[in-house]
């Protein structure tokens, strides 16, 4: 499975972006997403990761790992970790509203305001947009199938 982020908006505080699954057949939406800004040097939890392409795997522990599995027991097998991300440790695929709360992760929702307007950028109905699309990546990850995620920065930064 392959899945794109294509980050259409950078601004001070947030990046906003579209989750995209890739096939043959072309991209199919799955979800707005927000990060954090891009920074020419790392801030812990202030900083997007670089554009790129990484692994999906399962995350089995931590706090994420253990609140999820209580917040959504039907189908939580583990935290999807975007892998091997140079600088960064257990960048996850989490529910959020604001880059407040993304610390580097990838923030999944189902609308999306204009981080232009809104400094700290927001996504809504995030945990509707995360129960909908886990499922899909979850199942190509119990098959055993890779799962890659790639970033691609369409908002003029470098």
């Amino acid at each position: 499975m392959k899945l794109k982020v294509l980050r259409f908006s950078s601004q001070a505080d947030s990046t906003n972006g579209l989750l995209f699954e890739e096939s043959e057949m072309g991209l199919k939406f799955l979800a707005y997403t927000l990060e954090d800004e891009n920074r020419v040097l790392k801030k812990k939890g202030e900083t997007r990761i670089q554009a790129g392409i990484y692994n999906v795997r399962y995350r089995k522990e931590g706090g994420f790992h253990e609140r999820y599995g209580k917040r959504f027991p039907n189908i939580h097998k583990g935290m999807l970790e975007i892998c091997d991300v140079p600088l960064f440790k257990y960048v996850l695929i989490h529910c959020g509203n604001t880059d407040e709360h993304s610390s580097g992760c990838l923030l999944v929702g189902d609308s999306q305001e204009n981080n232009v307007v809104i400094k700290d950028g927001f996504i809504g109905k995030s945990s509707n947009a995360y129960k909908r699309i886990y499922p899909t990546i979850a199942r190509s990850l119990e098959r055993g199938e890779e799962v890659i995620i790639e970033y691609v920065d369409l908002d003029g930064i470098k």
